[in-house]
């Protein structure tokens, strides 16, 4: 049903992208760090954002841009989160109008954000010369510049491209994303700007994309924090030529399905290059007495340092487990569960009726060492099921923490 294509923000039809190094940061001179995303239609668009109580001013210039339902171009940078600061609103209309002379667009109709270090003053003549330097060089190529272009301390670049059929038409989503250190679990976790020529209302989309995020980005968590810079846009040209989406019928649960598809595998490259991370941890629920339980098992699995720290060690040390699941508020009956850990290397039981069972250590050592581990949890309860994704706790945790705003 769905096919993951080459491509990035700019696969959908009708959308081109760019990054460049503006030196927002004047100690940066080569890193791309402004990115413009246009497309040549007015696009029907819906965003979600971070809940914590202090937000960036990008995303109240956003939200109020949103209210319509429509945009047509993101401007973003990194480098500043544009945070805590006294002219932060000021400076994020200044973006919009930014992108809007050098994309033709109305100024209301352009998605703004920002990510970096929060309380600084962001500099706006970089990303006024940055802007125009980028004027009439977007491109189809330009998706994966821009996708650098929103990296801090990521070491990868985050992309993706599915296509799918609705309709008898053939629908592609592109996608970009960032994020590596403060992400937590409760949506946004990091910056995602999701592009598709789907033919579907605003209404439907911003739909689409809540019932999305729940199952992907919303079960990341690298290290318990939740970002002020939070936001998951998605633009829809409508250009794919579908019978266009108007309620929930069986097109919307495909169109769904395949944002979740594309979602889960960006949530996975995000917790995969977690801050100083080695291996990715997918945790794996099952046997749960409701949705919500399974969830609340997996999340706190997924964020408990104990856990996380056991992990970059390769200690199987399954109390950890059973510890997380105890106080992740579930209704679960701890005399059924039983854990094990799987990896390329081969799968190992090492609990069973809330209790431990004999394992090879020197196995259980040997499927840990591998860069993606499976911590498999049945509790025996019911038939739901959930998974989430983190990542190890390593000291390049620390050492990047330290530091990173001097």
């Amino acid at each position: 049903m769905y096919k993951f294509i080459d491509g990035g923000v700019t696969a959908p039809q009708g959308f081109t992208a760019q990054g460049i190094c503006a030196s927002i940061k004047p100690s940066n001179k080569t890193k791309r760090d402004l990115a413009l995303i246009y497309c040549d239609t007015l696009c029907n668009a819906a965003a979600v954002f971070t809940k914590n109580l202090v937000k960036s001013d990008t995303i109240a210039v956003t939200k109020e841009h949103l209210k319509n339902g429509k945009a047509q171009a993101v401007i973003v940078n990194s480098g500043n989160a544009n945070t805590c600061n006294a002219d932060g609103y000021e400076k994020a209309v200044r973006m919009c109008e930014i992108a809007s002379d050098v994309l033709g667009v109305d100024k209301e109709n352009v998605i703004v954000a920002s990510t970096g270090v929060i309380g600084e003053i962001l500099p706006i003549e970089p990303i006024e010369k940055g802007a125009e330097a980028m004027r009439g060089k977007l491109s189809k190529d330009g998706g994966t510049n821009a996708a650098e272009a929103i990296m801090t301390t990521d070491t990868v670049k985050k992309e993706i491209a599915m296509t799918m059929t609705l309709g008898g038409k053939t629908v592609t989503v592109g996608g970009i994303a960032k994020g590596s250190g403060m992400i937590h679990i409760n949506m946004g976790t990091m910056l995602s700007f999701v592009t598709t020529d789907a033919a579907i209302t605003a209404d439907m989309l911003e739909c689409a994309l809540k019932e999305a995020v729940e199952d992907s980005y919303n079960m990341v968590s690298v290290d318990g924090d939740t970002s002020t810079n939070d936001t998951l846009a998605i633009m829809a040209s409508g250009k794919a030529e579908n019978p266009e989406i108007t309620e929930k019928n069986e097109d919307y649960k495909t169109f769904v399905q395949g944002l979740t598809e594309a979602f889960r595998m960006l949530a996975k490259k995000l917790a995969a290059d977690g801050e100083g991370a080695s291996k990715l941890l997918v945790c794996k629920v099952s046997g749960a007495k409701t949705k919500q339980d399974a969830i609340k098992v997996s999340k706190s699995v997924i964020c408990s340092s104990l856990l996380k720290a056991a992990m970059f060690g390769a200690d199987a040390n399954w109390g950890r487990v059973l510890c997380a699941i105890g106080y992740s508020g579930a209704d679960v009956d701890i005399k059924k569960v039983a854990v094990s850990f799987k990896s390329s290397k081969g799968i190992i039981d090492v609990c069973k009726d809330g209790a431990g069972i004999p394992f090879s250590e020197e196995k259980g050592k040997e499927i840990l060492l591998e860069n993606e581990i499976e911590i498999i949890v049945t509790l025996g309860d019911g038939n739901s099921e959930a998974e989430a994704y983190g990542c190890d706790l390593t000291y390049d945790y620390v050492k990047i923490n330290g530091d990173y705003r001097t």
